[in-house]
């Protein structure tokens, strides 16, 4: 699909939900059914975990009425890029840095007595400088490409994070082989610059010699990022061996080495297939909460904020949820280990699908945003989570299941976004992204109230849509000069609401890049 400059006039249509309470039953049933109301709707489901069945009882969730009505006609209004970088094959994720907040104890919802260990702002106090490579200002791009960097062996595909300055007037040609050194390197003056990559420079056993991932790198074919700017590090999620073989995520300091001084020394800070499911890692020796492991690719990612066992745990520790290609999700602590969340399936797989040509050796991805303000009663917290191939938005409430010391988030109930102008919706981002909360703040976590933006791939639109599916306005991206077949890949937004970023693809490998657009 080519960026260009044609005006098309559709209708918007925008929708409501409400929705019954969710009610706690004892059940062994399973099933997961659809109940569709309208070609522009939200989709209500009956859902449960039964993979968790013989633990504890099962979740029920009774349908709800939508009412719907449609816009009047308007157009869809051209929205001018500029063009920041360019040579970056495989672009994927992105993300403004942001600024790591200096926490101090005690958290909402945590028991911690004491400061949480090596906050950024205070043991790599050199890395979040102005031109540095965690500058706030600077954005993080995700790349199929080591850029020269020596490949490590038998760990999967190559790839890396980009650090980018887009401050820029001129475009930047990312040079191929300007990370042959292996370590953190730079060109173009300083404007990009290598934050960490697939290489042996990166492994996790270079800070976890013990790690049961020591010999895996914490970046490999990245296809999502979320950054804990409240209390923590990046979480990279990656397909090293493709969408069909086991996933990674991966806790990465400023250094881009897997994390130092990790709570859990047999984690790290690489988590890879089951090698680092809790049944595994945990220290005693215990059960999975909820069955789940990395068994596919991960192909997105998102903060969900302290563990729910934080009340009875005196080490608050991070929880990230990861989303991988067979539709399944599951949940990391960092002390912990993995656990499930919900099965595979439960999001529209991303397995078997591909782009269309000549763009089908791009691999697919999505994008999945957390909302801690949720107003659904009984709801902990909610993923929204972008379905290409169902040109819908799956709507995940979560709720605390287990009993203490060891909660986990659980499936509580699910719903669809479904709009005629979703058209391949690679990825979400932020309107207004949370920044300044000690408990969540991340790049993937909305603001109180915040509408979010989905990145059409299939049409190249941007659509701004309210959390409860209406659509509010729809621009095209357009250049003065198409960019070579480009099709949209992933969208994050700056922290002062003001920059849309976007990465592109097109069958020219080098030819991925990153664009600026203004808000709306």
């Amino acid at each position: 699909m080519r960026l260009r400059s044609t005006r098309v006039f559709e209708s918007l249509a925008k929708g409501k939900v409400t929705q019954q309470l969710p009610q706690l039953m004892a059940s062994t049933g399973a099933s997961l059914a659809s109940d569709v109301h309208s070609p522009t709707n939200i989709r209500t489901f009956t859902a449960n975990l039964p993979s968790i069945m013989a633990l504890a009882a099962g979740i029920t969730v009774a349908h709800g009425d939508a009412m719907w009505h449609t816009a009047r006609a308007q157009p869809i209004s051209n929205i001018r890029a500029r063009v920041i970088a360019v040579n970056i094959p495989g672009a994927s994720a992105i993300s403004q840095v942001g600024t790591f907040l200096l926490n101090t104890p005690p958290l909402v919802m945590c028991n911690a007595t004491v400061a949480f260990p090596s906050p950024i702002p205070t043991s790599f106090a050199p890395f979040i400088q102005p031109g540095a490579v965690l500058d706030p200002n600077r954005i993080l791009v995700g790349s199929t490409s080591n850029f020269g960097a020596p490949p490590a062996i038998g760990v999967g595909a190559e790839g890396s994070f980009l650090s980018i300055d887009p401050s820029g007037s001129s475009v930047l040609s990312v040079p191929p082989n300007f990370a042959q050194s292996g370590v953190q390197s730079s060109a173009l003056g300083g404007a990009v610059q290598m934050f960490s990559a697939n290489s042996p420079h990166w492994l996790n056993g270079v800070n976890n010699p013990g790690a049961k991932t020591a010999s895996y790198t914490g970046v490999s074919n990245p296809l999502g990022l979320s950054n804990n700017n409240a209390f923590g590090r990046l979480w990279p999620a990656n397909a090293p061996f493709g969408v069909t073989g086991v996933g990674s995520s991966s806790i990465l300091d400023p250094t881009g080495l897997p994390l130092k001084g990790a709570p859990s020394p047999v984690i790290g800070g690489v988590y890879v297939g089951s090698l680092t499911n809790r049944n595994v890692v945990a220290v005693p020796q215990q059960p999975q909460v909820i069955q789940g492991s990395l068994s596919t690719g991960a192909v997105g990612t998102a903060f969900l904020g302290p563990s729910p066992d934080a009340q009875s745990n005196p080490n608050c520790r991070a929880v990230f949820s990861v989303v991988t290609a067979d539709g399944a999700i599951v949940q990391e602590h960092t002390g912990k280990g993995l656990d499930g969340l919900a099965l595979a399936g439960t999001v529209q797989p991303l397995l078997g699908r591909t782009w269309s040509p000549p763009n089908q050796g791009v691999e697919p991805r999505l994008g999945v945003l957390m909302n801690p303000y949720t107003a659904t009663p009984g709801s902990a917290w909610q993923l929204f989570i972008s379905e290409p191939f169902n040109n819908t938005i799956a709507v995940i409430n979560l709720t605390v299941f287990g009993t203490a010391p060891n909660q986990v988030f659980g499936l509580s109930s699910l719903s669809r976004i479904s709009s005629p102008f979703l058209t391949l919706p690679v990825d979400l981002a932020p309107v207004k992204r949370d920044a300044d909360s000690f408990t969540w703040a991340s790049n993937t976590t909305l603001d109180e109230d915040s509408d979010f933006y989905v990145a059409n791939r299939g049409d190249n639109t941007i659509v701004r849509m309210r959390q409860d599916g209406t659509v509010v306005a729809v621009r095209r991206v357009a250049l003065d000069t198409p960019l070579n077949n480009a099709s949209l890949n992933g969208i994050a937004t700056s922290t002062d609401s003001k920059t849309i970023y976007v990465t592109v693809t097109s069958p020219s490998n080098i030819q991925g890049g990153v664009l600026a657009l203004p808000a709306f």
